[in-house]
Order: structure tokens, then sequence, then C-alpha cells
């Protein structure tokens, strides 16, 4: 396989351990790569068949608040393995799906597991969430599920999302969002820690504040603002269950997501679905 473009140690362990015929991370990560969600948190049984299943939750969620209807054309970007339009293929008909990711090695595995039913059609487009190569109004939906702060500029792929949507299109999207109280420890951490670590290049200082005034300077309205971070806490659990049983332990990746685990459930850092429309 051709490198990564870009750095992202997660992937590349993931990935490796895919080939290897783990079973338990096949459940939980070979078709989704994010977090889990929970309608009730505490039913979370902590297995790889749970994990997984509340990780096609969230999917769900996210384009749920982009209300995709049948008909639509949609795309993904940071498509991963094609997770969630295998879930839009499997729970809508007639839809163009397209699944955008800059990273080959996914794409691949992407179009080794997704087959189009329902009459939908499906591609996957290796690319640059900022820089889409699509024509203007392309597209009646925009997804962005977990995956935005690997993007080098927020601004620049809300520009895009806008020029690629039809009006009247929706760009519905999920992200880990601080509070302000949390801003100075990041620009601190940012200060300190030259080496990105597990999760690799990260882009986390967009609070829900900055996330309304950029919409509003490129031109979408605000139209869903959804907390789920107390449906998404049984992920730690699960993660720190699936690190200790790692041998060696890794402890870039223990160290980083105890750290995102802490400050998730002292209510400085909010996992958010965040819905945008483009004026008709």
């Amino acid at each position: 396989m051709d490198p990564s473009p870009i750095a992202l140690p997660y992937f590349d362990a993931l990935l490796a351990s895919l080939e290897a015929g783990d079973p338990d991370l096949e459940l939980a990560f070979g078709r989704h790569v994010h977090w889990g969600y929970w309608e009730n948190p505490r039913t979370a049984t902590q297995t790889a068949a749970d994990f997984g299943a509340a990780a096609e939750h969230l999917t769900q969620a996210v384009y749920r608040a982009a209300q995709v209807t049948e008909g639509d054309r949609v795309l993904d970007v940071g498509c991963g393995f094609g997770g969630t339009i295998a879930s839009l293929n499997e729970n809508f008909q007639q839809l163009e799906l397209t699944g955008l990711n800059i990273d080959p090695r996914q794409l691949e595995r992407a179009r080794q597991q997704v087959r189009p039913q329902h009459q939908n059609s499906i591609t996957f487009v290796e690319g640059n969430a900022c820089a889409l190569p699509f024509a203007d109004h392309s597209f009646d939906r925009v997804l962005a599920v977990e995956c935005i702060f690997h993007f080098p500029d927020r601004r620049q792929f809300f520009q895009e999302a806008l020029r690629v949507l039809k009006p009247g299109g929706r760009l519905a999207l999920s992200d880990f969002v601080p509070t302000p109280l949390l801003l100075p420890l990041i620009q601190l951490n940012r200060a300190i820690v030259k080496d990105p670590g597990f999760y690799g290049q990260v882009q986390s200082a967009c609070t829900l504040a900055d996330y309304r005034a950029l919409a509003q300077s490129v031109g979408l309205t605000v139209a869903v603002e959804q907390d789920i971070t107390r449906n998404t806490l049984p992920t730690y659990d699960y993660l720190w269950q699936l690190g200790t049983a790692m041998k060696p332990v890794d402890w870039s990746a223990w160290s980083q997501t105890a750290t995102i685990a802490l400050v998730s459930r002292l209510a400085l850092l909010q996992y958010l679905i965040l819905g945008f429309a483009k004026p008709c």
C-alpha cells in the first residue's frame, strides 16, 4: 500500500490490526472510526459489538441533522472506511452517495466493503476537504462525522461546503467543542507539546460561539445544535478497556484519550452535532 499522505498514527495502528484479523476491532471499528452514541449510557455493555452499534447510532444522528431524504445527492467528507455511506445505502433509496478522504488506504477498504443497494449509487474519491474536487451546487447534503478537527482550516472547509451545496442544502457534522474555560489549557498544551501524538494533528480550539460566527460569516444559518456529550461517555470506558488489553500499552494513545475523557466528564469539552443550512 502507498503510505498515508498525512500523519494518522491511530489509523496506522487500526489498519494493521484489522489486516491481522482482530475480530473485536472488526466489530468495533471495522465500519465506523469514531465515538459511540448511547441513548441511555447506562445500557452500555463495553463489548465490541455494543460499541460498533453505538458508533452506528452516532452516524445516524449526524445524518438526521442533515435531514437526508430519498433521492438526495450526499457527500460524506472524511468518509473513513465508508461507514456513513454504508448506513445511508442500507436505509435509503435512490441516493447518489460520494465519500471523500485524503487517505487512499481508507478509501481502498471502503471500496472493498460497500456495495450499492436500493437503487443507490456510490463513488469514493481521494481529495482534500478544503479543496473539494466537485462543481458548484453538486450536493443536497454534506456530512463530516468526527473529522473536521483534522482539517487545516475550518473556514475554508465551510466555504467549500457552501460552494458545493445546492440552494437549500444542508451541512451536518460532529465535533469535540471546547468551552471557553478550556481554551487556555488547549493553547498552553499547543505551546508545550510539539508531537501531535496518537491522534495526529488536531485543530481543537473552535468553540460553539466560533462555529456560530463562522457559519454567519460564510452565509450559512445554524439549524441544529445538539449536545450529546453524555451519550458518548461510555466510549472512554471501552477505549480504556481496549488500550489496557494491548501489549505493550501505547502510552501516547492512553494519555491523550484519558485527557479527553477527563475534560469531557468535567463538562469542559462538549461533543456536539451541528447542522447548517444554505439559503434557498
